[in-house]
């Protein structure tokens, strides 16, 4: 068994897209590879067949590997509540909510998890590809590391440093990365990646010998700028808009302090006539046909944040002119009459009144459900039922009228609601774009129907997947992936 280990300079400098491309470059290869992130902290997650819960970036580079995620493969995921707390996720289930001091002494505890995640892992596969978090030269953060530097050094493997040469100061990112570590980080890491370079490759080399020769380390590879690059982010929603030529359907989506999952929002960016608009604080709420209200990780506080901001009144006028209004999971709670949370499992206990759109109420209670389902989409249109499949992530349990008229059969079970004008509707269910055929009919309940068929995000995923692979294998040194698998 091995393990190679990709960290970053700063956080989002492309250490996911890298260990998705080597975990795809080399399964195709036929090696036995894959992937493992000791520590995240994200908001988009993924339900693992066991019923566990796995950063949505590690999910996708299990998907690289041809293998189904698991909860060994991301053992600690951390889940932002406040800007002082989070929900923290061990092998896959809650558990506890702690604030970042309580969390960094419990750290010693963590590290159990994630070595013995890890050497299950390592058991079953020749080829471990790890991946950082944020940057190992997080000097306040150093002492019982177990997301960087401190994982590497605990297992022994080689540390590949990947830099963002889009955000400027590349060299100086690398060269005071190398200082701030200790020796013996320095001798692991043996290779340099620059990420996101644009332009003639000639201009760049002089500053290539130049790091070489400073650092004493190889540049493995300098990759590319992909443009239109569109896989599942861990968190960010720089890449989420879209502005369609001829649009014909305009969703508005608030930006919410503690969105979560909106990698349900790819469908509709990748629509070629869907014009996706997220709004930020401060922003004008701009004309829409569709206003979607996305998962959250605070219910009730991201609701707070929306009426600060304007947004309930212009919700209700919205559904005066005609417009329509999606929930998806915590936006769906938010569409009720009220949301209690009596023991503060997602943040002060208490009740506060939704948005009053559906006769319904929203209890949050403990036991959070994780699972993937598959079900059918009712009440379409065209009078049929259409194979709907996704996954849920919820603490809330939703009871009223409202619920007499679902949007979906899941299992067997009704799930979500629809107002009895059809201009509202809501659902739990994550994903409920992402097979063409029930995007193209919610695309019609929403009041577009269009020509251009609706994007197949599983081909849209392998093709991507393909194509950094692609990128990996002709721009990275062939003797560093070589070593990887002993040839």
């Amino acid at each position: 068994m091995a393990t190679l280990m990709i960290q970053g300079t700063t956080s989002d400098a492309g250490k996911s897209t890298v260990v998705a491309g080597l975990c795809r470059l080399l399964a195709r290869r036929g090696v036995s590879v894959a992937p493992f992130k000791p520590q995240n902290m994200a908001l988009n997650s993924a339900v693992t067949p066991e019923g566990g819960e796995i950063g949505r970036s590690t999910a996708l580079q299990a998907l690289a590997c041809g293998l189904a995620p698991h909860a060994d493969m991301n053992p600690v995921l951390l889940k932002p509540e406040t800007d002082r707390g989070a929900q923290v996720i061990l092998d896959g289930r809650v558990h506890g909510h702690m604030d970042a001091l309580d969390y960094h002494a419990f750290k010693r505890q963590a590290r159990e998890t994630v070595l013995a995640a890890w050497e299950r892992l390592s058991s079953r596969f020749d080829l471990v590809i790890a991946e950082g978090a944020g940057s190992p030269a997080e000097i306040n953060l150093r002492a019982n590391d177990i997301a960087n530097m401190g994982f590497a050094e605990a297992v022994d493997c080689p540390v590949w440093l990947v830099a963002d040469i889009d955000r400027g100061g590349v060299f100086a990112q690398l060269v005071g990365t190398l200082e701030l570590l200790s020796e013996s980080e320095r001798a692991r890491t043996t290779g340099l990646v620059i990420n996101r370079f644009r332009g003639d490759i000639a201009l760049l080399e002089p500053g290539l010998d130049w790091l070489t020769e400073r650092t004493g380390k190889p540049v493995t590879g300098v990759l590319p700028h992909l443009n239109g690059l569109l896989l599942d982010a861990e968190d960010g929603l720089g890449l989420t808009e879209s502005a369609a030529e001829a649009p014909g359907l305009r969703v508005a989506v608030p930006a919410l302090p503690r969105i979560s999952n909106h990698t349900d929002l790819d469908e509709l960016r990748l629509h070629p006539r869907v014009e996706l608009t997220l709004v930020g604080p401060g922003r004008p709420i701009p004309p829409a046909d569709v206003i979607l209200l996305p998962g959250s990780k605070s219910t009730a506080s991201d609701l707070a944040w929306l009426r600060r901001q304007g947004w309930e009144p212009a919700i209700r006028r919205h559904l005066r002119y005609g417009g329509r209004v999606l929930g998806i999971c915590g936006g769906f709670q938010m569409l009720g009459d009220a949301i209690d949370d009596p023991d503060g499992l997602e943040g002060e206990a208490g009740s506060v009144p939704g948005l009053g759109l559906l006769p319904m109420r929203t209890r949050m209670v403990a036991g959070k459900q994780l699972r993937n389902v598959r079900g059918t989409l009712t009440g379409t249109p065209a009078g049929e039922d259409v194979a709907v499949s996704g996954y849920e992530i919820h603490n809330g349990v939703s009871e009223g009228p409202a619920l007499a008229h679902p949007l979906l059969d899941l299992d067997g079970r009704p799930d979500g609601a629809v107002s009895e004008d059809g201009q509202v509707m809501g659902t739990y269910l994550h994903g409920l774009f992402d097979e063409a055929p029930a995007a193209a009919a919610l695309l019609a309940m929403l009041g577009f129907e269009s020509e251009d068929a609706a994007v197949d995000l599983a081909a849209h995923r392998e093709r991507q997947l393909d194509r950094l692979a692609d990128t990996l294998e002709e721009h990275l040194d062939s003797a560093a992936i070589g070593g990887l698998i002993g040839c």
